[in-house]
Formats: structure tokens, C-alpha cells, sequence
């Protein structure tokens, strides 16, 4: 795997299950609004990523406590294994972590107490991580 740029996202960030049947929490999706938040919906639930202490309310679930580390892009479609790299190597770290891709690149979630961990692995792998 070539070195990747990876941005450590400033907050923390909350993973949210609502009904399937719920509305898209349109609140989360105003123009300009820096945080990063994505909403993906299933048959089976409405998941939502946004910024801890902005879930939206008749959640079924929620969990906060996530740091956001962002690959610098954009990538070429072409480009294989990033997200099998990154979660090759922080699993050999035991870092768990939950994964999602936008046009423009591949994201990562890892628990805030793992958050250390997860750069100093990333670091050792041979990737750049900027960690302010």
C-alpha cells in the first residue's frame, strides 16, 4: 500500500440508527455547516454519522465517542485496497473501526480512547497522519 495523507478530524462524532422508515434529519444536511455527517439508508434502519450532541431525536440506538480520520483526495476510482490497508493495520493494532467512503475519498471512525493508538499504528505502517 503507497502512503497515504490522513487528516484527524477535530470533535467527536456519534453513529445513530433510526427507523427505516424515518426522515432524512435535514437539520444535519445545511449548506455550509463544516462537520462531517453522512446518511445512508437501508431497508432495515436510517444510519446517520454526525457530529456528537446533534443526533437527531428518535434514534433506536446511538453511540458517540468517535474520532474521524479522513484520507487526503481525491482518490481514483482505480485505486484498490485502502480501506482493506487501513483496517489491515488497525486491526493488527486491535483498533476497531467503522468505515465509509464519499466521492471523493474513504473516511474511518475509531473510538476516541483508541484514537492514539490508531495514529501511532497509521504512523508505523508508514503513513502521514496529521494530528493537530
Amino acid at each position: 500500500m503507497k502512503r497515504l495523507a490522513i487528516d484527524v478530524r477535530p470533535g467527536e462524532y456519534a453513529v445513530v440508527r433510526l427507523p427505516a422508515d424515518a426522515p432524512v434529519p435535514a437539520e444535519l444536511l445545511a449548506p455550509g455547516e463544516p462537520a462531517f455527517v453522512s446518511v445512508t439508508r437501508t431497508p432495515e434502519e436510517l444510519s446517520v454519522i454526525c457530529p456528537a450532541g446533534r443526533e437527531p431525536a428518535g434514534a433506536t440506538a446511538a453511540e458517540d465517542g468517535w474520532r474521524l480520520l479522513s484520507v487526503r483526495g481525491p482518490l481514483e476510482f482505480t485505486l484498490t485496497g485502502i480501506i482493506a490497508a487501513l483496517a489491515s493495520e488497525l486491526a493488527a493494532a486491535g483498533v476497531a473501526l467503522f468505515s465509509m467512503s464519499t466521492f471523493d475519498t474513504d473516511h474511518i471512525l475509531v473510538r476516541g480512547t483508541d484514537l492514539e493508538h490508531a495514529v501511532k499504528a497509521l504512523r508505523q505502517s508508514g503513513h502521514d497522519v496529521a494530528h493537530p
